[in-house]
């Protein structure tokens, strides 16, 4: 397994905080699309896939202030 210092910590921290904003974005162009498109339930999944992996981004974030 590949060692792991602050600095390689927080370069991963980073990447996957940018990582997760892209796919929020990339779910809330696509919410309205479904919904026009009448797949309602899908664009209700897909609307609380963002919400969670906000919340999820959120933990990295604090993960990468407690390096600090």
């Amino acid at each position: 397994m590949e060692e792991i210092n602050r600095d390689k910590l927080k370069h991963l921290l980073e990447h996957w905080i940018e990582h997760n904003g892209n796919h929020c974005d990339s779910f809330e162009k696509w919410i309205p699309q479904l919904e026009d498109a009448g797949f309602q339930q899908a664009a209700e999944y897909v609307s609380a896939a963002s919400s969670e992996m906000e919340q999820s981004t959120n933990m990295l974030r604090k993960a990468l202030e407690s390096l600090e």
